[in-house]
């Protein structure tokens, strides 16, 4: 581990200076990746399938209380939806069911937008550093004492700063869309119980209440 943290260190000087925004957008992706990772982990844990069975039971056999009763204080995000949609079902339940799917896809969703610019930005540094670093090289050779160290060193800067942009926005890209795959899982879970409660409210007249029970 020494001798790999040596080598980290070293690359970063030789990157050149472009390689301190490099380094700040890579912690912010390590960051988020974290963040989320431990997001989905606590998703996972709270989905509770057995609950939305029975708070479908419930709504099937007509007992609006008891359906709400199951689902209130929920953790599982199906089933909080469904319970805010009962909530207010005096106004509009599909309003409701509509709000309480977006504030469960926003929270999803969060941060994807910021790992998306990291994929667009990272390469763009190291392409930055690229140029300085040929820049440096070319300004070696039109001195009057041509220096190989300084014109192998500005190739080296900038081949470093192009490797570290790229190996972010690969690093970044592939739990970007993974993270996008389970907001799309979750979404298309949201509208499959929303139509559901949406169709038994329907049948049983709950959606027609113009108070709470």
């Amino acid at each position: 581990m020494p001798i790999l943290a040596n080598v980290v260190v070293e690359l970063f000087h030789k990157g050149g200076p472009i390689m301190y925004p490099i380094a700040v957008v890579s912690l912010v992706a390590i960051c988020i990746f974290v963040e989320r990772v431990f997001w989905w982990v606590r998703f996972a844990t709270r989905r509770n399938s057995k609950q939305l069975d029975e708070v479908y039971e419930k709504l099937e056999a007509g007992d609006l209380a008891k359906a709400i009763e199951f689902s209130k204080g929920s953790q599982d995000p199906v089933v909080r939806m469904i319970h805010h949609g009962l909530n207010h079902r005096h106004t509009s339940m599909q309003g409701a069911l509509e709000v309480a799917a977006g504030q469960e896809l926003r929270d999803a969703g969060r941060y994807l937008s910021a790992m998306d610019t990291i994929v667009t930005l990272a390469p763009l540094l190291g392409l930055l550093g690229t140029v300085t670093g040929i820049m440096g090289s070319f300004t070696s050779i039109g001195s009057s004492e041509l220096a190989v160290e300084k014109v192998t060193g500005g190739i080296g800067e900038a081949l470093i700063a192009t490797a570290a942009g790229l190996g972010i926005a690969i690093g970044t890209l592939v739990p970007m869309n993974y993270f996008h795959s389970r907001l799309a899982g979750l979404k298309f879970d949201l509208e499959a119980a929303a139509n559901n409660v949406l169709i038994l409210a329907a049948q049983h007249g709950f959606d027609k209440v113009t108070s709470k029970a």
